[in-house]
Protein backbone atom coordinates (compact mmCIF):
# COMPACT_ATOMS: atom_id res chain seq x y z
CA UNK A 1 0.00 0.00 0.00
CA UNK A 2 0.92 3.37 -0.86
CA UNK A 3 2.07 5.34 1.79
CA UNK A 4 0.11 8.83 2.85
CA UNK A 5 1.56 12.31 1.96
CA UNK A 6 -0.47 14.30 4.22
CA UNK A 7 -0.29 13.62 8.40
CA UNK A 8 -3.97 13.73 10.30
CA UNK A 9 -3.01 17.33 11.90
CA UNK A 10 -2.44 18.57 8.50
CA UNK A 11 -5.08 16.92 6.88
CA UNK A 12 -7.37 18.32 10.07
CA UNK A 13 -5.43 21.94 8.96
CA UNK A 14 -6.93 21.62 5.49
CA UNK A 15 -10.36 20.51 6.19
CA UNK A 16 -10.67 23.38 8.63
CA UNK A 17 -9.95 25.52 5.46
CA UNK A 18 -12.28 23.48 3.42
CA UNK A 19 -14.76 24.76 5.61
CA UNK A 20 -15.02 27.61 3.17
CA UNK A 21 -15.68 25.92 0.08
CA UNK A 22 -18.98 27.08 -1.59
CA UNK A 23 -19.23 25.42 -5.27
CA UNK A 24 -17.54 22.11 -6.68
CA UNK A 25 -14.17 22.51 -7.68
CA UNK A 26 -12.37 19.87 -10.46
CA UNK A 27 -8.94 19.06 -10.69
CA UNK A 28 -7.34 17.58 -13.97
CA UNK A 29 -3.61 15.98 -13.85
CA UNK A 30 -1.44 15.60 -16.72
CA UNK A 31 1.06 13.11 -15.92
CA UNK A 32 3.38 10.72 -18.53
CA UNK A 33 3.62 6.98 -19.00
CA UNK A 34 6.29 8.00 -21.61
CA UNK A 35 8.46 10.65 -19.81
CA UNK A 36 10.88 9.86 -17.29
CA UNK A 37 8.23 11.97 -14.83
CA UNK A 38 9.72 11.63 -11.80
CA UNK A 39 7.12 13.47 -9.71
CA UNK A 40 4.03 12.61 -11.26
CA UNK A 41 2.61 9.65 -8.79
CA UNK A 42 3.72 11.58 -6.02
CA UNK A 43 2.00 14.74 -6.96
CA UNK A 44 -1.25 12.53 -8.13
CA UNK A 45 -0.92 11.08 -5.01
CA UNK A 46 -0.79 14.21 -3.20
CA UNK A 47 -4.31 15.43 -5.24
CA UNK A 48 -6.16 12.61 -4.36
CA UNK A 49 -5.73 12.83 -0.60
CA UNK A 50 -6.28 16.32 -0.76
CA UNK A 51 -9.88 15.54 -3.27
CA UNK A 52 -10.57 13.10 -0.07
CA UNK A 53 -11.08 15.89 2.30
CA UNK A 54 -14.25 17.23 0.59
CA UNK A 55 -17.11 16.08 -1.47
CA UNK A 56 -16.48 19.18 -3.25
CA UNK A 57 -13.59 18.49 -4.53
CA UNK A 58 -13.43 15.85 -7.42
CA UNK A 59 -10.29 14.75 -9.85
CA UNK A 60 -9.45 13.85 -13.49
CA UNK A 61 -6.45 12.18 -14.50
CA UNK A 62 -5.00 12.62 -17.97
CA UNK A 63 -1.74 11.58 -19.30
CA UNK A 64 -0.40 13.65 -21.80
CA UNK A 65 0.23 11.19 -24.88
CA UNK A 66 -2.15 8.61 -24.30
CA UNK A 67 -5.00 12.01 -23.90
CA UNK A 68 -3.31 14.57 -26.45
CA UNK A 69 -6.78 15.58 -27.27
CA UNK A 70 -7.66 16.84 -23.68
CA UNK A 71 -4.03 17.86 -23.28
CA UNK A 72 -4.34 19.96 -26.24
CA UNK A 73 -7.85 21.85 -25.23
CA UNK A 74 -5.87 22.69 -22.02
CA UNK A 75 -2.92 23.86 -24.02
CA UNK A 76 -0.54 21.41 -21.59
CA UNK A 77 3.10 20.42 -22.89
CA UNK A 78 4.91 19.31 -19.60
CA UNK A 79 4.04 17.15 -16.84
CA UNK A 80 3.18 16.81 -13.83
CA UNK A 81 0.33 19.73 -14.53
CA UNK A 82 -1.81 20.25 -12.42
CA UNK A 83 -5.52 22.65 -13.84
CA UNK A 84 -7.89 23.81 -11.14
CA UNK A 85 -11.12 24.40 -12.48
CA UNK A 86 -14.39 25.59 -11.79
CA UNK A 87 -17.69 23.45 -12.01
CA UNK A 88 -21.04 24.58 -13.79
CA UNK A 89 -22.97 21.42 -13.15
CA UNK A 90 -21.30 19.05 -15.36
CA UNK A 91 -19.52 21.89 -17.34
CA UNK A 92 -15.85 22.52 -16.12
CA UNK A 93 -14.89 25.68 -16.07
CA UNK A 94 -11.10 26.26 -16.74
CA UNK A 95 -9.67 30.08 -15.38
CA UNK A 96 -6.66 29.69 -16.28
CA UNK A 97 -5.02 28.55 -13.62
CA UNK A 98 -2.08 26.08 -13.31
CA UNK A 99 0.64 24.41 -11.25
CA UNK A 100 3.50 22.95 -13.36
CA UNK A 101 5.58 20.43 -10.76
CA UNK A 102 4.32 18.69 -7.69
CA UNK A 103 2.99 22.01 -5.52
CA UNK A 104 5.32 20.41 -2.07
CA UNK A 105 6.87 22.59 0.57
CA UNK A 106 5.37 26.61 0.71
CA UNK A 107 3.24 25.64 -2.47
CA UNK A 108 1.25 23.33 -0.78
CA UNK A 109 -0.10 26.66 0.76
CA UNK A 110 -1.42 27.58 -2.78
CA UNK A 111 -2.77 24.71 -4.06
CA UNK A 112 -5.01 24.73 -0.69
CA UNK A 113 -5.74 28.83 -1.47
CA UNK A 114 -6.37 28.30 -4.88
CA UNK A 115 -9.09 25.51 -4.31
CA UNK A 116 -10.80 27.72 -1.87
CA UNK A 117 -10.78 30.76 -4.32
CA UNK A 118 -12.22 28.91 -7.20
CA UNK A 119 -14.72 27.32 -4.97
CA UNK A 120 -15.45 30.93 -3.71
CA UNK A 121 -15.49 31.96 -7.27
CA UNK A 122 -14.47 35.22 -6.34
CA UNK A 123 -10.63 36.44 -6.79
CA UNK A 124 -10.09 38.43 -4.42
CA UNK A 125 -8.91 41.55 -6.05
CA UNK A 126 -9.55 44.95 -5.37
CA UNK A 127 -11.76 46.81 -7.65
CA UNK A 128 -8.93 49.06 -9.30
CA UNK A 129 -7.37 45.67 -10.19
CA UNK A 130 -10.40 43.90 -11.51
CA UNK A 131 -11.10 47.06 -13.49
CA UNK A 132 -7.96 47.11 -15.36
CA UNK A 133 -8.29 43.49 -16.00
CA UNK A 134 -11.70 44.00 -17.13
CA UNK A 135 -9.98 45.76 -19.93
CA UNK A 136 -7.09 44.05 -21.10
CA UNK A 137 -7.97 42.53 -24.76
CA UNK A 138 -4.82 40.35 -25.83
CA UNK A 139 -3.60 37.11 -24.01
CA UNK A 140 -0.91 37.55 -20.76
CA UNK A 141 0.60 34.29 -19.77
CA UNK A 142 1.98 34.54 -16.19
CA UNK A 143 4.68 32.38 -15.47
CA UNK A 144 6.01 32.43 -11.89
CA UNK A 145 8.92 30.23 -11.23
CA UNK A 146 9.47 28.94 -7.50
CA UNK A 147 11.52 25.93 -5.85
CA UNK A 148 9.23 24.38 -2.79
CA UNK A 149 12.01 26.00 0.32
CA UNK A 150 10.52 29.49 -1.18
CA UNK A 151 8.61 31.15 2.03
CA UNK A 152 7.67 34.51 -0.47
CA UNK A 153 7.07 32.41 -3.88
CA UNK A 154 3.13 31.49 -2.67
CA UNK A 155 2.17 34.79 -2.67
CA UNK A 156 3.98 36.02 -6.58
CA UNK A 157 1.94 32.58 -7.76
CA UNK A 158 -1.94 33.13 -5.53
CA UNK A 159 -1.17 36.81 -7.80
CA UNK A 160 -0.70 35.14 -10.59
CA UNK A 161 -4.05 32.71 -10.09
CA UNK A 162 -6.17 35.50 -9.00
CA UNK A 163 -5.42 37.44 -11.68
CA UNK A 164 -6.03 34.15 -13.87
CA UNK A 165 -9.18 33.80 -11.94
CA UNK A 166 -10.55 37.24 -12.92
CA UNK A 167 -9.88 37.56 -16.41
CA UNK A 168 -10.19 35.01 -19.36
CA UNK A 169 -7.57 36.82 -20.98
CA UNK A 170 -4.81 35.59 -18.39
CA UNK A 171 -3.07 32.57 -17.69
CA UNK A 172 -1.69 32.07 -14.14
CA UNK A 173 1.02 29.12 -14.11
CA UNK A 174 3.47 28.15 -10.90
CA UNK A 175 6.50 26.37 -12.35
CA UNK A 176 8.76 24.58 -9.97
CA UNK A 177 12.65 25.98 -11.08
CA UNK A 178 14.07 23.15 -10.46
CA UNK A 179 12.13 20.87 -12.23
CA UNK A 180 11.87 22.42 -14.92
CA UNK A 181 15.37 23.77 -15.09
CA UNK A 182 15.49 24.05 -19.06
CA UNK A 183 12.90 26.41 -19.08
CA UNK A 184 14.53 28.13 -15.61
CA UNK A 185 17.88 28.65 -17.77
CA UNK A 186 16.20 30.16 -20.88
CA UNK A 187 14.88 32.88 -18.67
CA UNK A 188 18.11 33.39 -16.80
CA UNK A 189 16.22 32.64 -13.50
CA UNK A 190 18.23 32.55 -10.64
CA UNK A 191 16.20 34.18 -7.75
CA UNK A 192 12.66 33.44 -6.65
CA UNK A 193 9.88 33.98 -7.01
CA UNK A 194 10.44 35.44 -10.56
CA UNK A 195 7.58 36.30 -12.88
CA UNK A 196 8.11 35.63 -16.58
CA UNK A 197 4.93 37.72 -18.28
CA UNK A 198 4.22 36.64 -22.47
CA UNK A 199 7.51 34.64 -23.00
CA UNK A 200 9.78 37.39 -21.76
CA UNK A 201 8.26 40.71 -22.51
CA UNK A 202 8.25 41.57 -18.96
CA UNK A 203 9.24 40.66 -15.56
CA UNK A 204 8.99 40.65 -12.34
CA UNK A 205 11.19 39.69 -9.41
CA UNK A 206 10.37 39.28 -5.85
CA UNK A 207 6.64 38.77 -4.56
CA UNK A 208 5.31 42.84 -5.57
CA UNK A 209 1.95 44.19 -5.03
CA UNK A 210 -0.71 43.49 -7.19
CA UNK A 211 -0.35 47.51 -8.37
CA UNK A 212 2.96 46.76 -9.27
CA UNK A 213 2.62 43.40 -11.19
CA UNK A 214 -0.61 44.93 -13.29
CA UNK A 215 1.58 47.54 -14.01
CA UNK A 216 4.42 45.30 -15.38
CA UNK A 217 1.61 43.96 -17.44
CA UNK A 218 0.69 46.90 -19.17
CA UNK A 219 3.97 47.80 -19.86
CA UNK A 220 4.64 43.98 -21.39
CA UNK A 221 1.54 44.58 -23.12
CA UNK A 222 2.51 47.81 -24.75
CA UNK A 223 5.90 46.25 -26.16
CA UNK A 224 4.18 43.75 -28.69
Amino acid sequence: MESKLLDDKIKDQVKEFFGELDKPVKIVFFGSNQQKCEYCSETLGLLNEIAELSELISIEEYDLEENQDVANQYNIEKVPMTVIAGMNEEEIIDYGIRLSGIPAGHEFTTLINDLVMVSKQDSGLSPAIREKLSKLENSVNLQVFVTPTCPYCPQAVILAHQMAMESKYVTGEMVEAMEFAELSNQFNVSGVPHTIINGGSGEVVGAVPESRLMGEIEKALSLN
